[in-house]
């Protein structure tokens, strides 16, 4: 299950590479998020870790999008 800030992160990645057929710079989630460079940094590390996106901290601004919802886990409560 993803924090709060990581399930916002994903979904600003996943709106602009839709909207604006890129990624967003780790300079722009610092803005959208009000959060730190080590903190989106952070953030980043963990998404990529659960598969969520591909992403090295060599190249930070290089991102590519898996999945841009956070998937439901077993026994979690979905609306019909």
């Amino acid at each position: 299950m993803l924090s709060d800030i990581e399930r916002k992160v994903l979904r600003i990645i996943g709106n602009y590479s839709v909207g604006r057929r890129r990624t967003p710079t780790v300079d722009e989630l610092c803005i959208k998020t009000g959060r730190s460079r080590g903190g989106i940094m952070t953030v980043l590390e963990v998404l990529a870790r659960e598969e969520y996106i591909e992403w090295q901290r060599s190249s930070p601004d290089n991102m590519t999008v898996l999945e841009s919802w956070e998937r439901k886990g077993p026994g979690t409560w979905q609306a019909r």
